[in-house]
């Protein structure tokens, strides 16, 4: 009897699982809430009106290491792209980066404390360089971000109106950046 009971409770219990779940029927008059996430006011669409001359470039580590390879001096190839003034900015992340790289990476870390990088100090912990600097663009449009790296431009890419300085053919390119600043389009 208690088998038969068992076998009874089983299907009983199949057949819950196999029952379809109604669905909540939503009322068609009621307003429907959505989240529209703010953007800053220095964009008009696509255009970062905060941009402009002196440009102020965040440089990454891979930056630093490439320009070194390609024999390019950073602030003159950084004018030079941009036909302007250029103030290269280091967060304490990147040179900390550098630091831990160790004797091969020596001349990048004697670059980077070259006086005419501006420092900027991070609050946040750790040192991964590529979540601080996406964290001050976004925070900051007023930045260029120059790096190499695949993901973190991937990343940089997500967030509107940050231009993005790469190396290719030994010299500086620039993407994402407004054509009425005069930067060159190759």
């Amino acid at each position: 009897m208690k088998r038969m009971l068992g076998l009874r409770d089983e299907r009983l219990k199949v057949k819950d699982r196999l029952k379809p779940k109604k669905k909540e029927k939503k009322d068609p008059s009621a307003l429907k809430e959505r989240e529209v996430t703010q953007h800053p006011s220095c964009l008009f669409f696509q255009y970062n009106t905060q941009l402009g001359p002196p440009y102020h470039i965040l440089v990454d580590t891979n930056f630093i290491n490439f320009s070194i390879k390609a024999k390019l001096d950073l602030v003159q190839s950084m004018m030079d792209c941009l036909y302007a003034k250029c103030i290269p900015c280091i967060t304490n992340c990147v040179m900390a980066e550098l630091e831990k790289l160790g004797q091969k990476y020596r001349v990048a870390l004697r670059i980077a404390k070259d006086p005419r990088f501006e420092r900027l100090p991070c609050t946040h912990k750790g040192t991964y360089a590529d979540d601080c600097l996406v964290q001050r663009v976004t925070q900051h449009k007023c930045y260029i971000v120059a790096t190499v790296d695949r993901d973190l431009k991937r990343r940089i890419r997500k967030i509107p109106g940050v231009p993005i300085m790469y190396i290719s053919n030994h010299r500086y390119n620039i993407e994402r950046m407004p054509d009425d600043y005069g930067v060159p389009r190759f």
